[in-house]
């Protein structure tokens, strides 16, 4: 699992920053799912390596234009382009009237089905490697952070120990990876347990904005590997931070303290902290780590793979 930022600034692109927009990669699937769509998602999609025609899922956190107003252009260019085969996209109840819209207004035909679903809070997406779950936060209109928990995958299959334990191959090895107790023809009891390595511990994400300070944001964070979280605001303007309901970078490191994530990332900072201003984005980190020492600033094309953990080292947290 690895994330790219498309996107980091909060309300308008600046120079260095676009607006919001996230990429999940899942290499061993051959696809990416999408966070947040804001205007020109397509161009940073182009200037990366990710591949357009890998695209299969996009999750929305909310209705204000800095998260969706690229949706419509990416999904017209992956129509033209004629190489996606499906798009399912996760949002608020406006998204599905919205799109609806723009193709109705721009005359816009897909070539490829797309599939709008509604989120409540809850379990949004699920099949047999993942699951895609979400809540409701603390904005000025209704918006939902998302968790993609990776399911724990049976550990390294020892066909060697198989051979000499005189396991035919086959069908039964499959059987055997799962942790089955199998009962061999000369009635000897194997477990499958006992063949193979320590289970691979799957890896979850927490992706949380826009948001003030919010127990559903600590939630969806608990135990993560990586907790997003938007830091629009230093902790001097926390006034700002309670009137327009965004979070400033103590606020993030504090979900980040609360939930005991593995590490956090810090986006979505408002333009008014730009290089050379009296207050730089800089700063704000180093106000985050005062509370939470991992923590990361974010910038635009920046990749970060997710590491595993070991069974060992999840018992010690």
């Amino acid at each position: 699992m690895q994330i790219t930022f498309l996107g980091t600034s909060s309300g308008v692109p600046t120079r260095i920053r676009n607006v919001s927009g996230v990429a999940l990669r899942l290499p061993q699937r051959a696809e990416f799912w999408l966070f947040d769509c804001g205007e020109g998602t397509q161009h940073q999609i182009l200037r990366s390596d990710i591949k357009i025609s890998q695209l299969t899922r996009i999750f929305i956190t909310h209705m204000h234009g800095d998260h969706i107003f690229g949706l419509m252009g990416l999904l017209a260019s992956c129509g033209l382009a004629g190489n996606v085969q499906r798009i399912d996209i996760y949002g608020p109840p406006d998204l599905d009237d919205y799109l609806k819209a723009c193709r109705r207004y721009s005359q816009t035909h897909f070539s490829y089905p797309i599939k709008v679903h509604t989120v409540r809070p809850g379990i949004v997406f699920e099949d047999k490697e993942f699951t895609v779950s979400c809540e409701l936060l603390k904005h000025r209109v209704p918006a939902f952070g998302y968790r993609v928990a990776e399911k724990d995958r049976p550990g390294h299959f020892d066909v060697q120990r198989a051979s000499a334990l005189g396991i035919p191959p086959g069908p039964i090895y499959g059987r055997l990876k799962q942790g089955e107790v199998i009962v061999l023809p000369d009635g000897q009891r194997v477990n499958g347990a006992d063949l193979c390595g320590p289970t691979q511990v799957g890896r979850k994400l927490a992706y949380c904005t826009d948001t003030i300070f919010c127990e559903a944001a600590v939630s969806l964070a608990q135990d993560a590997d990586v907790l997003i979280h938007e830091a629009t605001f230093a902790h001097q303007d926390a006034e700002l931070a309670y009137q327009r309901l965004h979070s400033t970078s103590t606020m993030a490191a504090q979900v980040a303290l609360a939930a005991q994530v593995q590490q956090l990332i810090m986006t979505h900072f408002s333009p008014r902290y730009a290089p050379g201003n009296e207050v730089e984005v800089k700063d704000l980190l180093a106000e985050a780590r005062a509370i939470f020492p991992r923590t990361e600033l974010a910038s635009d094309f920046w990749t970060y793979s997710i590491p595993r953990r070991e069974l060992a080292a999840l018992s010690k947290i």
